[in-house]
C-alpha cells in the first residue's frame, strides 16, 4: 500500500507523529479537513433521497420553481466560485504530488470531498427552498461553521511557519476561509430574517402572483441561477416539442411584469410626466427619454456588465501565452524537494509547496482553465443578450398599446383626407416597433465595442511595439470603408422595401379587380405595370446583393492584411522576429479589433434607423385627435378601463401605485346641465353647425336640426350631398367650425324601460344605465366586418341572448345566407375565410346595430346594396318593428324614397345643407315642389312595393349562390389538395410517434432542390465549386504557414504560427452577416458570436511554443507561396459570396415571375375558391423571404457548415485521437439540432401566426373607427389588443429563450471539443508532433465553438424559410386560361363585332369540370342593335350567360357566336378586348381618372369628356383640380358608391364597342340618378346591342326583346308585349309582382 497512504509513506521521517502537538501535523489537520465534508454528505444525502421521493407528489406546477430566500443569487455565485477554487486545489495537490517520492492524498484528498460537499450543498439547498421546508437549514449552517473554523485552523497555522503569499496554497486556502465566511454569513441572514430554524413562529411567505397561476409557463424570471444560465426550465418544452407540436396553451402567458399593460402604463406615466413638466407645451415630449425612464437603467446596466465581463474573458486567454513566457518572478528553489526556510526546519514542509506562477506553466491545468473560461465567456454573453431581448420584447408591448390608443383616438379626416393612411399605420406596428427592438437588442455593443477596441489596441503595442499600430492602423482604415458600405445596403435595402410596397399595393388592386380586368381584357397591361415597379425591386435587391458580398468580402480581407503589414513591418524596424506566443497572441487580438470595428458600422446604421423609427413614432403620436366629446359623456377618458377584466394586471398596479394607476382616469366630465329651453324629447339636436372634413372649407353649412327622441327620422336628398357625413357630424367625427351638438338626458322611465328589457340579459340596472346611455348602433355606408364568427360580428361584445339574436337575424334575413355557410354562424368571415358579398355583409352590419341594446341607432343607406324584397323585410321587420316597439330613437339616411310614408320626421338636404325638415306633412304644404319631385320619383318606387314576397328576388339569391358555388368548390378543391396538410395532421394524429417524429424533424431536401434549380444549374455548379475551393485555399494557407513556422526561424516565424486564426475569422465573421440580415428572421442579432475567435489563438500559442529551430529552407521560398494563397483565399471570398447572392436573386426574379403570370392568368373560377389573404401572402410574405432572407442564410449555413468540416478535419489530422472524442460529441451535437429545429420551426410558426392577428386587429381598428367610437367600445378593443400583443410577445420570447437554449448548449459542446483537442495534443506531444501543427489544431478548434451554433440556426431558419418556396410552388401548379384560341389574331376583321349581331346555339356552361352545369343547351338569336332584358329567379343563369359572352366560363359543349365568328375560337385577348361590360360591383383603381377610363392610352381627351357627360359626372370632374388627371385613391374611395358606378358607365362608353353587357348596374345608386342612367343607355346607345341583366323588371319593359330564364334554361324568349298577353307565363307573373 505504499502508493496509496493519506500522509506519505517518508520512511526518513514519521509522517503520523504528533510529538510536537496534533494541529502541528500538517497530514492531521488536513484530515481536521475532511469532517465537516464528511459530516455534510452523511446528513444530507438520506433526507435529498427521501425528500425527491414525496417531491413529485406536489400538483401545482410552479412550486417547485418558487425561490424564496433571501440573499438567492448571492449564495449560487459564491457557491460556483467555492466549486472553482476546490477545483484549483485540486490541481494544485496533485501537481505538488507529483513533486514527492511517495503518494501524499493529505494535498488533494479532502479538495476532493469538498467539491463534492459543495456540490451536494447547492443540490440540498435547491430543494429545501422549493419544498419550502426550511427547518432543514440546520444542517447547512452547521456545515458551513464547521468548515470555516477546520480552514482557519489550517490558515493559522500556514501564517505561524511562515508560509506566505508566494505560495499558491496559502493563497486557496485564504480564498476558502473568506468563501465559507460569507456562505456562513448568507444563512445566518436567511434564518434571520425570516425568523426560521431557531425562532418558534418563522414568518409566511406568499409565492408571487405568476407563480400561482399555472397558466404563467415563461419562468426564466423565477428559476434559479443554473438554470437561468442554461435554460434547463426549456428542456421539457423543447424535447417535448418531437412528440407534439408547441401550441399556445402549452406557452401559456406572460409573467405579469412583462405584460403590454404592465409595460404601457410604465411608458405612458413616463411620456406624460414629460409633457407636464415641459416648459413649452407645444414641444412634443420626447420618446427617447420616455423609453429611458420607463425602461431605463437597471437593464442596460445588468446588460453591459455581463457584456463586459464576456469580453474581459475574451481577452484573458491572451494574457496567458504572455505569462509563461514572461520572466518567473517568484525565486523558489523548487526542484528541491524539500524547500527549508531558514530559521526552522518545521515537521510541516515534508510536502512541496509551489509558486503560483508554476501552475500556470502546467499544460493540462492551463487546458482546464482555458475550457472554464470560454464556458463562463459564452454564459456571461448569452446572459447579457437575454436581458436585452427582454426589455426590448416589454419596449414593443409598451410601444404597441400606446400606438393602439393614439389610432382610437385619431380624429376621422387625418384618416379621410389621406394623412394618415393605413399603410403608416401598419408600418408603425409592423415596422417602427421591432426597429426599436432590434436597436435595444443591439445597444450594449454600443458601448462595449470601443472598449474592446482601446484595450485591443494598448496590448498590440505592449506586445509588438510601433508595428502593431502600423497593423492596426488598416483595419482602422478600411473600417470608414466597410461602414460606408453598411450605410449604402441600409439605403438599397430601403429602396427595395418602398419598390416592394409600390409593387404589392399594384397586385392587390389586381387581385381585387382581377373580374374587371379579365372581363375588359386588361390583365397585360396590369401586369406589366408590376412587372415593371418588380424590375425596379430587382435593380434594388442587386445592388443589395453586391454590397453584402462587398461586406462579406472586406471582412474576410482586412485581418490577411493587416496580419501582413504588422510582421513584415515589424521584421524592417526591429531586424529581428517576434517571439511564437507574441505572434499569437498579436493575431488574437487583430480578430478582436477587426469584430468591433465591422460591427460597429452595423450597430450605428440599427441606431440611425431607431432614431428615424422614434421620429415617425414621435410624429405620429403628435397627430391630430378627435375633438373631445364630452357632450356625449365623455367615457372617451377611461382608457384601458376594461383591464378591470385582466385578474392579474389591475392587483398588480394597484399594489404600487394606488391613485396614479386607477387606469388613465376614471372620473368622468361633468354632465352639462340641462338647458330650460331644452326639452328631454329631442335626443340629439345641432344647432348652428359648419363641420368639415379638415381643411377650412365647411362641408356642411349652417345645420341646425332636431332628432326627435324614440321616432324614426329619414335624411334624404342626392349622391353626395352630405347625408353621411351629417351623421358623423352628430357622432363627432368631423371637425367642428361653429356651433353645437347637444345629447339628450334619458328620461327615468326610459331607464327603467331599457333595464327591463335587459334583466333577462344578465346585465344589472346600473350596469345597463351606464353602457348604452351614450352609444349609438352605427351601421355604415360602407361596411365594416371584424375578423370574427357572424355571431360575434352580429353581438359586437354584448351579451348574447338568444331570442333577440334570432329575431335580428330574422329582420335582416340573414338566416339562409347563414345557413350556407360551412359552420352556419360559428364561420369566420373577413381576411380569412369567404368573402361575403356586398349585400350580406351590409345586413351583417345592420344587424349589429340592431343587435345593441342602445336608445339611439344610426343607419346610414343600410338599403343600398339590398334588393328590394330584401329592403321592404327590413324596414318592416327590422326598423318599424324591431326598432319602434322597443321605442328607440332611429335615423335612417336612405334613397327609397317609397319608405318617406313611414318617418316620423324627415330631413331633407341639398349641397351640405339643410332644405327642408319636418313631418311629410308639413313638407307636402310648405314645399309642393320638393314634394311633387318626390312623388313622381315614388310612383316608380311604389310600384315596387306591393310585390309579392314569392320572388325571390334575384340579387341575394345570387350571392347566396356565389356562396353556394365558393364553397362547394371549396370542397372540391381542397380534396385535390389541402397543400398536403391534410396527410400530415392525419399522421400527427396517429399515436404511431416515431412516424411523427420522423416527419418533423426531416429536413424538406426537395423544396430546397426547386429553389436551387429555380436559380439555374450553372450557378448551382459555380456556388458549390467556389466554396470548396475557397474552404480548400483557406485550409492550405494556415497549413503552409504551420510548415513555415516548424521550418526555419526566420524573423517571419511568429507570422506564420499565427496566422492560422486568420482562416478561422476570416471565414469566420461569417455569422456577422447572417446577423444582420438575422435580425428579420426573428433573432436579435447576435454579434458576440464573434467574440470567441480571439480566445484562439492565444491559447494555440500555449501549447504550441515549444521550440522548433531546426532549421529549414529560407524565407524567400515560403513567402511568395504564402502571398499567392492569401491572394487566392481573398478573391475566392469575393466570388462565393457573389455567387450565393446572385443565385438567390435568379431564383428570386424566376418564381416571382412565374407565380404573377400563373396567378394573373388562372381561371376566375381560382379567385372565388382561393381567398384573396392567401395570395396576397405569397406575394407579400414570402416573395420577401425569398428575395432577401433565404440568400443570406444560404451562404451564412454554407459557410459556417464547411468551417466546422474543415476544423474537424485538421484536428483529425494533426491528432488522430481526437477522433475518438469526436463519436459522443457528434451524438449529442445531432440530438440537439434536431430537437431544437422542431421546437424552433413551431415557435417561429406561432410567432408568425400570432402576429398576422395583431396586424389584422390594428387595421381593422383603423378601418372601424366610425363604428367603434359610435359604439363607443373603445375599451374591449384595446382589451383585445393588449390580449394579442401579450400572446405574440410570449411567443417571440420563447422563440428567444429557445435560441439562447441552443446557444449556450453549442457552446458548451464548443468548450468540450477545445478541451479533448488540447488533451489530446498534449497526449500525444510525447510521439514528437511539430508544436506548429499542434498550434494548428488548437485554433481550428476554437473556431468550431463559433460556427456549431450557426450551423444550427441557419438550418433551423432555412427550414422554415423554405416554407415560403413550397407554397410558392403549390400555386405555380395552377391551370392557366386558355389565352391562345384556335383562330390567328389576323383572320379577325379589324372593326369585329361592327353590327352586334349574337348567335347562342346549344349552349351548355359550367364553372368547374368537377361541378354541375349552371346553363343548359341554351338556343337565342338576338339581332344588331337590339335591347336585350334578361331576368329570372336568382340562380337561374343569368350572370353565367353574361360571362360566357367573354368565355369567363368553361363552355363545354354548343357555341357562340358574334358576327360569325365563333367566340369560343378566338384568342381571350381580343374577344374582350372587343366588348363591353359593366359590373355589379363598380371598381376603381388607384391613379388617374383617365387611366380608370383608358388604361391603353388609346382614346382622345374629346373622346373622354365625351363619355363623361354621358354619365353625367362631367361637371363633377371638371371641378376637382387636374381634371381628367385627378386623382383616385385605392378603391375609389375618395368618390361615392354612386359616383363609382358612373365612372363604370363612362368606361364602358369609352370602349366603343358595339355591344354592351350591363350585369344589375344599377343596384347602387339613387333613383333620379338611375332614370338619368336609363335614358343615357337608350340614347347613347341607340345603335348598339345592350344586354341587360335586370333585377328589377320594370327596367327592362322597354326592351326589343326579353329573355326569361330558369333553372339554366331559357323559358320564354320574345317581345315584351307578346310576353304581356300570355297571362300564365312566367314574365307576365314577374310583371304582375313588379307593378
Amino acid at each position: 500500500m505504499a502508493g496509496l497512504s493519506f500522509c506519505g509513506n517518508n520512511v526518513t521521517k514519521n509522517a503520523y507523529s504528533v510529538d510536537t502537538g496534533m494541529l502541528n501535523n500538517g497530514c492531521f489537520v488536513d484530515a481536521l479537513n475532511l469532517v465537516p465534508h464528511v459530516f455534510l454528505l452523511f446528513i444530507t444525502f438520506p433526507i435529498l433521497f427521501i425528500g425527491w421521493g414525496s417531491q413529485s407528489s406536489k400538483v401545482q406546477i410552479h412550486h417547485n420553481t418558487w425561490l424564496h430566500f433571501p440573499g438567492h443569487n448571492l449564495r449560487w455565485i459564491l457557491t460556483f466560485t467555492l466549486l472553482f477554487v476546490h477545483v484549483c486545489e485540486i490541481a494544485e495537490g496533485i501537481v505538488s504530488n507529483k513533486q514527492m517520492d511517495t503518494n501524499h492524498l493529505h494535498l488533494f484528498m479532502p479538495a476532493f470531498m469538498g467539491f463534492i460537499a459543495a456540490t451536494t450543498s447547492v443540490v440540498y439547498y435547491h430543494n429545501i427552498e422549493t419544498s419550502n421546508f426550511p427547518k432543514l437549514l440546520l444542517a447547512l449552517f452547521i456545515y458551513w461553521v464547521l468548515a470555516f473554523i477546520t480552514k482557519s485552523i489550517k490558515l493559522w497555522k500556514f501564517a505561524e511557519y511562515g508560509v506566505g503569499v508566494l505560495h499558491l496554497r496559502f493563497c486557496i486556502t485564504a480564498l476558502l476561509v473568506v468563501l465559507y465566511g460569507l456562505l456562513m454569513a448568507v444563512e445566518i441572514n436567511v434564518i434571520r430574517v425570516r425568523r426560521y430554524v431557531f425562532f418558534a413562529n418563522p414568518q409566511k411567505v406568499k409565492p408571487p402572483e405568476d407563480l400561482q397561476d399555472l397558466g404563467v409557463r415563461f419562468l426564466q424570471p423565477f428559476v434559479n441561477l443554473l438554470s437561468k444560465a442554461t435554460y434547463w426550465w426549456m428542456n421539457p418544452l423543447i424535447i417535448g416539442a418531437h412528440k407534439r407540436p408547441i401550441e399556445l396553451k402549452k406557452i401559456g402567458k406572460l409573467p405579469i411584469a412583462m405584460r403590454a399593460l404592465t409595460n404601457y402604463l410604465k411608458l405612458k406615466d413616463a411620456y406624460e410626466d414629460q409633457r407636464q413638466n415641459a416648459e413649452d407645451p407645444e414641444k412634443a415630449p420626447s420618446i427617447w427619454r420616455s423609453m429611458y425612464r420607463a425602461f431605463g437603467p437597471r437593464p442596460i446596466l445588468l446588460s453591459s456588465t455581463f457584456r463586459y465581463l464576456a469580453d474581459l474573458l475574451g481577452f484573458a486567454p491572451l494574457l496567458w501565452p504572455l505569462c509563461i513566457y514572461g520572466p518567473i518572478t517568484v525565486p523558489i528553489e523548487h526542484l528541491n524537494k524539500k524547500p527549508v526556510k531558514e530559521g526552522s526546519v518545521v515537521p510541516y514542509f515534508e510536502v512541496y509547496f509551489m509558486s503560483s506562477n508554476e501552475l500556470l506553466q502546467n499544460t493540462s491545468v492551463l487546458a482546464v482553465l482555458l475550457f472554464l473560461a470560454l464556458v463562463l465567456q459564452r454564459t456571461f454573453l448569452q446572459a447579457s443578450y437575454y436581458v436585452t431581448i427582454e426589455t426590448g420584447i416589454n419596449l414593443r408591448g409598451a410601444l404597441l398599446a400606446m400606438i393602439y390608443n393614439k389610432i382610437l383616438r385619431l380624429s376621422t379626416s387625418n384618416m379621410s383626407m389621406g394623412e394618415m393612411t393605413l399603410g403608416q399605420i401598419n408600418n408603425l406596428v409592423a415596422i417602427e416597433t421591432n426597429q426599436l427592438m432590434w436597436f435595444l437588442f443591439l445597444c450594449p455593443n454600443l458601448w462595449a465595442m470601443p472598449v474592446q477596441i482601446v484595450m485591443g489596441v494598448i496590448l498590440l503595442y505592449y506586445l509588438l511595439g510601433t508595428s502593431a499600430l502600423i497593423g492596426a492602423s488598416v483595419i482602422v482604415l478600411l473600417a470608414p470603408v466597410q461602414y460606408l458600405i453598411a450605410t449604402k445596403l441600409a439605403d438599397t435595402q430601403k429602396s427595395t422595401l418602398d419598390q416592394s410596397t409600390e409593387r404589392l399595393k399594384k397586385t392587390t388592386e389586381i387581385l381585387k379587380g382581377i373580374k374587371l380586368l379579365k372581363l375588359y381584357a386588361w390583365e397585360n397591361i396590369f401586369c406589366d405595370s408590376v412587372e415593371d415597379t418588380r424590375g425596379k425591386e430587382l435593380t434594388s435587391l442587386r445592388t443589395f446583393a453586391l454590397y453584402t458580398s462587398m461586406s462579406i468580402f472586406m471582412n474576410a480581407a482586412i485581418p490577411i492584411a493587416a496580419v501582413l503589414v504588422t510582421f513584415v513591418s515589424h521584421a524592417l524596424i526591429n531586424k529581428s522576429k517576434p517571439s511564437s506566443s507574441e505572434a499569437f497572441a498579436a493575431l488574437a487580438l487583430f480578430h478582436i479589433l477587426v469584430t468591433p470595428l465591422f460591427l460597429l458600422s452595423t450597430v450605428v446604421r440599427f441606431a440611425v434607423k431607431a432614431m428615424v423609427s422614434v421620429q415617425k413614432l414621435g410624429e405620429f403620436l403628435q397627430s391630430d385627435e378627435i375633438g373631445d366629446d364630452s357632450w356625449r359623456n365623455g367615457d372617451m377618458s377611461v382608457s384601458l378601463e376594461a383591464c378591470k377584466k385582466h385578474p392579474g394586471a389591475t392587483k398588480a398596479i394597484n399594489r404600487k401605485q394606488p391613485l396614479l394607476y386607477q387606469m388613465d382616469s376614471y372620473e368622468q366630465p361633468a354632465r352639462r346641465p340641462l338647458r330650460p329651453n331644452e326639452t328631454e324629447d329631442v335626443a340629439v339636436k345641432v344647432n348652428g353647425g359648419f363641420f368639415t372634413w379638415g381643411s377650412n372649407l365647411s362641408t356642411l353649412s349652417d345645420i341646425n336640426i332636431c332628432i326627435p327622441t324614440g321616432q324614426l327620422t329619414m335624411i334624404v336628398g342626392q349622391v353626395g350631398c352630405g347625408k353621411s357625413s351629417l351623421l358623423l357630424a352628430m357622432l363627432g367625427e368631423m371637425q367642428t367650425l361653429s356651433g353645437k351638438v347637444y345629447w339628450s338626458k334619458l328620461p327615468v322611465s326610459e331607464m327603467l324601460h331599457e333595464a327591463n328589457s335587459c334583466f333577462e340579459t344578465d346585465g344589472s340596472f346600473e350596469e345597463t344605465r351606464s353602457k348604452n346611455r351614450y352609444s349609438v348602433g352605427y351601421a355604415t355606408q360602407k361596411s365594416w366586418l371584424l375578423n370574427a364568427t357572424v355571431e360575434d360580428n352580429i353581438t359586437f361584445g354584448s351579451p348574447f341572448n338568444k331570442q333577440r339574436y334570432k329575431t335580428v337575424i330574422d329582420a335582416c334575413s340573414l338566416q339562409p345566407d347563414v345557413d350556407l355557410l360551412p359552420f352556419g354562424d360559428q364561420t369566420e368571415i373577413g381576411e380569412r375565410g369567404i368573402n361575403l358579398s356586398g349585400g350580406q355583409r351590409q345586413r351583417i352590419c345592420v344587424a349589429r346595430a340592431l343587435y345593441q341594446n342602445t336608445n339611439i341607432v344610426f343607419l346610414d343607406d343600410p338599403f343600398s346594396a339590398l334588393d328590394i324584397h330584401l329592403s321592404d323585410h327590413l324596414m318592416q321587420e327590422g326598423i318599424l318593428k324591431f326598432l319602434q316597439d322597443d321605442k328607440r330613437t332611429v335615423v335612417l339616411v336612405t334613397h327609397k324614397l317609397q319608405y318617406l310614408i313611414h318617418a316620423d320626421w324627415i330631413i331633407a338636404m341639398k349641397d351640405g345643407s339643410v332644405l327642408r325638415e319636418g313631418t311629410l306633412k308639413d313638407i307636402q304644404t310648405h314645399d309642393v315642389e320638393l314634394y311633387e319631385h318626390w312623388k313622381t320619383l315614388m310612383n316608380r318606387q311604389d310600384q315596387e312595393l306591393e310585390k309579392d314576397t314569392e320572388i325571390d328576388n334575384c340579387q341575394t339569391a345570387l350571392e347566396r349562390k356565389t356562396l353556394r358555388r365558393a364553397f362547394y368548390s371549396r370542397e372540391a378543391k381542397n380534396q385535390v389538395d389541402d397543400d398536403e396538410e391534410e396527410e400530415e395532421e392525419e399522421e400527427e394524429e396517429d399515436d404511431n410517434m416515431s412516424t411523427t417524429t420522423s416527419r418533423r424533424s426531416k429536413i424538406p431536401w426537395r423544396v430546397c432542390w426547386q429553389y436551387l434549380s429555380s436559380g439555374g444549374f450553372l450557378m448551382v455548379f459555380l456556388m458549390v465549386f467556389s466554396k470548396l475551393l475557397k474552404h480548400s485555399v483557406m485550409v492550405a494557407i494556415d497549413y503552409w504557414l504551420a510548415e513555415w513556422t516548424a521550418n526555419g526561424d526566420g524573423p517571419v516565424n511568429g507570422t506564420a504560427n499565427g496566422n492560422g486564426p486568420v482562416n478561422g475569422t476570416a471565414n469566420g465573421n461569417g455569422p456577422v452577416n447572417g446577423t444582420a440580415n438575422g435580425d428579420a428572421n426573428g433573432y436579435a442579432p447576435d454579434f458576440g458570436n464573434v467574440t470567441g475567435d480571439f480566445v484562439n489563438a492565444s491559447a494555440a500559442a500555449v501549447f504550441s511554443n515549444r521550440t522548433n529551430s531546426a532549421a529549414g529552407l529560407p524565407d524567400s521560398y515560403y513567402v511568395p507561396v504564402f502571398i499567392i494563397l492569401c491572394g487566392a483565399g481573398i478573391a475566392l471570398c469575393l466570388i462565393t459570396s457573389l455567387t450565393v447572392e446572385f443565385l438567390g436573386l435568379s431564383a428570386a426574379t424566376n418564381l416571382h415571375h412565374n407565380l404573377l403570370n400563373k396567378i394573373i392568368h388562372a381561371p376566375i373560377r381560382f379567385f372565388d375558391v382561393t381567398p384573396l389573404g392567401q395570395i396576397l401572402n405569397r406575394f407579400s410574405a414570402d416573395t420577401n423571404i425569398i428575395d432577401q432572407h433565404i440568400p443570406p442564410t444560404l451562404e451564412s449555413l454554407t459557410r459556417s457548415t464547411l468551417l466546422c468540416l474543415s476544423a474537424i478535419g485538421v484536428i483529425a489530422f494533426v491528432t488522430p485521437s481526437f477522433l475518438i472524442a469526436l463519436i459522443p460529441l457528434a451524438v449529442s451535437f445531432y440530438f440537439i439540432q434536431k430537437y431544437f429545429r422542431v421546437a424552433s420551426k413551431d415557435l417561429q410558426d406561432l410567432d408568425d401566426s400570432t402576429q398576422l392577428p395583431l396586424l389584422c386587429h390594428f387595421s381593422e381598428t383603423a378601418e372601424g373607427l366610425t363604428t367603434i367610437r359610435a359604439f363607443r367600445h373603445e375599451s374591449r378593443f384595446k382589451q383585445k389588443m393588449l390580449e394579442l400583443t401579450d400572446t405574440n410577445n410570449t411567443a417571440y420570447l420563447f422563440l428567444s429563450a429557445a435560441n439562447r437554449w441552443l446557444e449556450v448548449r453549442t457552446d458548451y459542446l464548443g468548450a468540450v471539443i477545445v478541451l479533448t483537442a488540447a488533451v489530446a495534443s498534449i497526449w500525444s506531444s510525447g510521439k514528437n508532433l511539430p508544436s506548429s501543427m499542434v498550434g494548428l489544431g488548437l485554433t481550428y478548434a476554437l473556431t468550431v465553438t463559433n460556427y456549431l451554433n450557426w450551423v444550427v440556426r441557419n438550418l433551423a431558419d432555412l427550414e422554415v424559410q423554405m416554407a415560403a418556396v413550397k407554397k410558392v410552388n403549390s400555386f405555380l401548379s395552377t391551370e392557366s386560361e386558355n389565352y391562345e384560341g384556335s383562330m390567328d389574331t389576323t383572320q379577325v376583321p379589324e372593326d369585329w363585332p361592327q353590327h352586334g349581331e349574337i348567335k347562342i346555339q346549344d349552349l351548355c356552361v359550367r364553372y368547374d369540370p368537377l361541378l354541375k352545369p349552371v346553363l343548359k343547351h341554351v338556343n337565342a338569336y338576338i339581332n344588331p342593335g337590339q335591347k336585350v332584358g334578361i331576368c329570372g329567379r336568382t340562380g337561374s343563369g343569368k350572370s353565367s350567360l353574361s360571362l360566357a359572352f367573354f368565355n369567363m366560363v368553361d363552355v363545354f359543349e354548343g357555341r357562340i357566336i358574334i358576327d360569325g365568328i365563333d367566340i369560343c375560337k378566338l384568342p381571350l385577348q381580343t374577344l374582350r378586348s372587343r366588348l363591353s361590360i359593366i359590373l355589379q360591383d363598380p371598381v376603381l383603381f388607384s391613379g388617374s381618372i383617365r387611366f380608370n377610363l383608358d388604361p391603353e392610352r388609346t382614346c382622345t381627351d374629346d373622346r373622354l369628356w365625351e363619355a363623361l357627360e354621358i354619365a353625367q359626372l362631367k361637371n363633377m370632374v371638371k371641378a376637382l383640380s387636374g381634371g381628367l388627371d385627378a386623382v383616385v385613391t385605392e378603391g375609389g374611395e375618395n368618390f361615392s358608391v354612386g359616383q363609382r358606378q358612373l365612372f363604370c358607365l363612362a368606361r364602358a362608353f369609352v370602349r366603343k364597342s358595339s355591344i354592351l353587357i350591363m350585369d344589375e348596374a344599377t343596384a347602387s345608386i339613387d333613383m333620379a340618378t338611375e332614370n338619368v342612367l336609363q335614358k343615357v343607355v337608350m340614347t347613347a346607345f341607340a345603335d348598339r346591342t345592350v344586354v341587360t341583366i335586370a333585377h328589377r323588371v320594370h327596367t327592362i319593359l322597354e326592351a326589343d326583346l326579353v329573355i326569361v330564364m330558369k333553372r339554366g334554361n331559357i323559358l320564354e324568349i320574345d317581345k315584351p308585349e307578346t310576353l304581356l298577353e300570355n297571362e300564365d307565363g312566367m314574365f307576365a307573373s314577374f310583371v304582375r309582382a313588379d307593378m
